[in-house]
């Protein structure tokens, strides 16, 4: 809150001819909340929607910003989600029924060799038997044994080849048939959770663009022009509440034990306006007489600060402006 704006600070004596003896009469000057709205988002500013003395309500427009490259990041994001979101649908749909299908037919591929290569193998090893009797019976060769030996032990490593590949195959079709593993639907929901989040923050930084006013007030400031580039949080208007201001009255020592919170007051301008306020709080550490007090005895009185709530909806009163008010005393 401005207070640089109170100028005119007098005290008025308690005892002056026209107010009665049980009353106090001081001086003060008007306050008001004063707010300065920014918005949590930067950029260019593409509309300003208030001027100075204007008067906004709550959730009225004070400023757009350009918001261009933040939507072609969220195009962005929602592309890169829907591929997600189609890679977590595709590993929790499984196989199709047409891969299972072709890995079992492969896998009976591999059994059908494996029970030729153990015909092979069984005429290999019936040939070297023979061809080792006719060597016993010096009637045969050793290279046509030889050559049977051969041929059963490629026979033989066939086989064991060919028993890999019906391992491999029946383990793929288990695989097929089972699915994708928990952990690796998880990493594929995970990276879908990663891009809403993306999404969600670059959406707020959409809505963070308009700047909306959260209070009713009157615009006594402009900060920014349109066509400025501001970083985030950069205020834009500065925003008075006159319509719950206050009087900031001071009183002389001797009376503040005489006036109570809660209490009625009445709050009169130079003009002759009259308000009905209240007396909401009575500061519990005394001060000086403001400087511009006529005389060095005055200003040497020690006093509280007295502020006084009114109902200012007709907006008698103005930030800043001198006031005196009146208040009872209770014994």
């Amino acid at each position: 809150m401005k207070r640089a704006l109170a100028l005119t600070l007098v005290f008025a004596a308690a005892c002056t001819k026209d107010v009665p003896q049980d009353r106090i009469r001081a001086s003060g000057h008007v306050e008001a909340t004063e707010t300065r709205l920014a918005a949590e988002a930067g950029g260019r500013i593409l509309t300003l929607l208030v001027k100075e003395g204007d008067r906004v309500k709550p959730g009225d427009t004070i400023v757009t910003l350009d918001t261009q490259d933040v939507q072609l990041a969220i195009d962005r994001a929602k592309a890169e989600r829907a591929a997600a979101d189609a890679q977590l649908r595709l590993i929790q749909a499984g196989a199709r029924s047409e891969d299972i299908r072709q890995a079992e037919a492969q896998a009976d591929t591999a059994r059908s060799e494996v029970a030729g290569a153990k015909q092979e193998l069984t005429s290999a090893q019936q040939d070297l038997d023979r061809f080792e009797t006719l060597l016993a019976n010096n009637s045969g060769s050793r290279k046509q044994r030889d050559d049977a030996a051969t041929r059963r032990d490629v026979a033989r490593d066939r086989i064991a080849s060919l028993e890999s590949r019906v391992k491999a195959a029946d383990e793929a079709v288990a695989k097929l048939r089972a699915g994708a593993r928990r952990e690796e639907v998880e990493a594929a929901r995970a990276r879908v959770n990663v891009v809403d989040a993306q999404i969600a923050a670059l959406e707020k930084t959409m809505a963070d663009a308009t700047l909306r006013s959260p209070i009713g007030g009157m615009v006594t400031e402009k900060l920014v022009e349109v066509g400025e580039v501001i970083p985030p949080r950069t205020p834009a208007v500065v925003i008075v509440d006159l319509d719950h201001a206050w009087a900031d009255v001071f009183v002389p020592e001797p009376t503040v034990p005489q006036i109570k919170i809660g209490q009625s007051a009445s709050v009169i301008t130079d003009a002759g306006s009259t308000l009905t306020g209240t007396i909401a709080y009575i500061s519990p550490k005394a001060e000086f007489t403001p400087r511009n007090v006529q005389t060095a005895d005055e200003r040497s009185k020690q006093v509280y600060r007295v502020r006084i709530d009114v109902d200012n909806k007709d907006g008698v009163l103005k930030q800043g402006m001198p006031v005196e008010a009146e208040i009872a005393l209770v014994k």
